[in-house]
């Protein structure tokens, strides 16, 4: 992460539109996963990973495109399930996989829904709409 950082601050200096998209493997809120209490101790759910997401998103100024969208959104969000239990019967997730974006690139984004109408593994795909000049 400490690695990563300099060049996500140099990609917003730079000016360009970026999104980046993937499993981030950090759920950054507490709404962001249905156990938090348990999971303070996790990896994933660590104080210095929330932190650093924090840090790129406040400091830095990196959009987290879901949230934007759905700022008061919890259990609806995730799109990681434990393949242990019934996490996905019980909807047990947490919300892991981003679309992080220039705050350009987020101000078009128009919609984000996670596809759970199907299981394709332990992650649900995020799909975002951006609006896009034609």
């Amino acid at each position: 992460m400490a690695r990563f950082m300099p060049h996500l601050e140099s990609l917003i200096l730079a000016g360009r539109e970026v999104v980046i998209c993937g499993d981030w493997n950090i759920a950054h809120q507490e709404a962001d996963l249905k156990n938090f209490k348990g999971n303070r101790k996790n990896s994933g759910f660590l104080p210095e990973e929330r932190a650093w997401l924090t840090d790129l998103f406040g400091r830095v100024g990196w959009v987290d495109v879901y949230r934007k969208l759905h700022p008061d959104t919890t259990d609806a969000c995730y799109t990681w399930w434990s393949n242990r239990g019934q996490a996905w019967a019980k909807n047990v997730g947490w919300r892991i996989d981003y679309q992080i974006a220039t705050p350009g690139f987020a101000a078009k984004a128009s919609a984000a829904t996670i596809y759970k109408d199907e299981r394709f593994s332990d992650h649900a795909p995020l799909t975002v709409d951006y609006l896009a000049k034609v």
